[in-house]
């Protein structure tokens, strides 16, 4: 059976070490609030070449 002044001094330093608890962080802290970029309308045209590369990959796909 230990001490009963060991186990004081193991608790002595479990509290100085883990004794406090961090400071609480403010949510307004925490959040990062920026504007959403413009929609690229370059980017929803239609493109002949990149639709058969997507049905060529969706046809790899279901045969593996």
């Amino acid at each position: 059976m230990q001490d009963r002044n060991t186990q004081d001094s193991g608790s002595a330093m479990r509290h100085a070490r883990f004794g406090a608890l961090p400071e609480r962080i403010a949510y307004e802290d925490m959040v990062e609030v920026k504007e959403a970029s413009p929609r690229d309308p370059a980017r929803d045209t239609y493109n002949p070449e990149g639709v058969s590369n997507l049905l060529s990959c969706l046809a790899w796909d279901l045969v593996l």
